[in-house]
């Protein structure tokens, strides 16, 4: 908590912040425009931003994209919020909406969280039924071989077609599937409206990708999931439900208990 303070309290980090609250997945190039900073100085404001977590970031090519990491407002705010003065809440209350509201163009969605396990662990949480049934509420029917068919179950909601497969699994290191399809049984189960329904259906298939690094006594779990068109409405529900899915998988993981149900990540 001190870090993500200490990394907030400098004007110069909280620009680089609002630069990719307007437009994220930036390289370290792109960041400096505009800027009355040196690349080294952008680049050192950026290793503390990193290092608190509201940063995170992942290769593309030979690039480095910067990416803006809500997991520790929202970890503050859903969990420890109540120990801070008036005047903190209010600024971390208003970092976590704009966090959470954010009009980022980018078409993939990319979040950062630290989790007190091990890789071996962390990798049965997300492969395991009776583990994935408790955060998600969901069950993935699978061998978690690549090229496999998943059966995704959710909520009395099943999905299951041909492209639905697992596209990578390298186990306690990096696990990649494709995204469910969309029928109208999906939108009845989670309330989306006819016309929502046929943009998701229509809008190419999306795939999420979870990568694994062992972190001192914790676990650095960074998720992917991209593949998404222009306008997706399928994204803005992925924005809005992973991040309480992920913080349930971390409490589940570190106490042993799971969060309130979460919302879907669709």
């Amino acid at each position: 908590m001190d870090e993500v303070f200490r990394a907030l309290a400098d004007p110069s980090r909280r620009r680089l912040l609002d630069s990719l609250n307007e437009r994220n997945g930036q390289t370290l190039r792109e960041l400096c425009e505009g800027l009355e900073m040196t690349r080294q100085a952008v680049s050192k404001h950026l290793a503390v931003l990193e290092a608190a977590n509201l940063v995170t970031t992942r290769r593309h090519g030979r690039e480095k994209l910067h990416y803006l990491n809500a997991e520790p407002v929202n970890a503050i705010a859903d969990r420890w919020i109540h120990r801070y003065d008036r005047g903190r809440v209010r600024v971390l209350a208003d970092l976590k909406t704009a966090l959470e509201s954010a009009t980022m163009s980018t078409e993939e969605f990319v979040y950062t969280t630290y989790i007190k396990t091990t890789p071996e662990e962390l990798w049965v949480a997300l492969t395991d039924p009776a583990f994935t049934i408790r955060y998600w509420g969901a069950i993935f029917d699978t061998d978690w071989q690549p090229g496999s068919p998943m059966v995704w179950e959710q909520f009395g909601w099943v999905s299951k077609d041909p492209e639905q497969v697992v596209l990578e699994s390298e186990p306690y290191r990096r696990l990649s599937y494709t995204w469910h399809s969309v029928d109208q049984a999906f939108g009845e189960q989670f309330e989306f409206s006819p016309d929502e329904v046929a943009k998701m259906a229509a809008e190419p298939r999306s795939k999420v990708t979870f990568d694994i690094e062992p972190h001192g006594e914790t676990v650095k779990l960074t998720v992917i999931h991209d593949g998404f068109g222009p306008d997706s409405v399928m994204l803005d529900g992925v924005r809005n439900g992973w991040p309480a899915i992920l913080s349930s998988l971390k409490t589940l993981l570190e106490t042993g208990a799971t969060l309130p149900e979460p919302e879907s990540a669709e």
